[in-house]
């Protein structure tokens, strides 16, 4: 709670910002993907621009809960000394703290994509009861990042340049603007490198059950859940292995 407020403290519209960044966002991405350069999902022929607008804002909103974890993670832990140097504090609460504020936005953004897929495309179905399921590995990823990424950040303070291209890539790599099944087709190549990020698996079968009521593909988000699961193993571990000498860098 502490960082939810802290994040919009002494602004204006104050809590307000949790619905208004998002949708002022969507609106940039959907004017410049959506009106310039044209962009559908091809799902469906009858893909009118409200529906791509409604499948992007979805995309986004995946995307955010991760990238909004990773662009704070390196400085956890630097910048909270004080906790840092009390033995007795449990120093794993500081990154799930913040996955925790990242899950708030990514809840209330989410309220407007359902609101949307009612008042605007009418197209809300039964594959709306997957979407628990398909979040779940995304937040164990979130968490597991969190852990690896700010232990990592007490030693090497560059990781924090370092993910800002990173969380941009990943905009680009997880199947955000277009469906993955265009690039599968006609650039194998890149197909092949891409296919290894989890996100673009939970982003495209997030789309999938919930926008366009086709059947979970179960390979794709089985391997999500046992990347996410690995990735959140592995940065506990390193978390517990590097916090005895947090206070010492610090």
């Amino acid at each position: 709670m502490r960082n939810i407020h802290a994040r919009h403290k002494g602004s204006i519209l104050g809590m307000a910002w949790v619905f208004i960044n998002p949708l002022l966002m969507l609106v940039l991405y959907t004017f410049v993907f959506g009106i310039i350069f044209g962009a559908t999902y091809g799902v469906r022929e009858d893909e009118s621009s409200f529906a791509y607008a409604i499948g992007l804002f979805l995309s986004l909103t995946l995307y955010q809960l991760f990238a909004e974890t990773l662009s704070v993670a390196p400085t956890v832990i630097t910048s909270q000394p004080n906790f840092t140097k009390k033995v007795v504090f449990p120093l794993e609460i500081l990154p799930t703290a913040h996955v925790g504020a990242a899950l708030y936005h990514f809840a209330a953004s989410m309220i407007l994509v359902l609101l949307g897929m009612v008042l605007v495309t009418h197209t809300l179905t039964w594959g709306i009861l997957w979407l628990p399921v398909i979040i779940f590995p995304l937040v164990l990823l979130s968490l597991g990042t969190a852990w690896l990424v700010s232990a990592l950040g007490v030693f090497l303070r560059d990781l924090t340049s370092f993910v800002q291209f990173l969380s941009m890539a990943l905009l680009y790599a997880s199947a955000i603007f277009y469906p993955s099944s265009k690039v599968q087709m006609h650039e194998p190549i890149i197909w092949d490198i891409i296919k290894w990020n989890p996100l673009i698996h939970i982003v495209d079968e997030a789309r999938r059950v919930v926008l366009w009521d086709l059947s979970l593909n179960p390979r794709r988000l089985l391997y999500a859940y046992i990347c996410s699961l690995v990735v959140c193993l592995v940065g506990f571990a390193v978390f517990t292995r590097l916090k005895r000498s947090f206070a010492d860098v610090l």
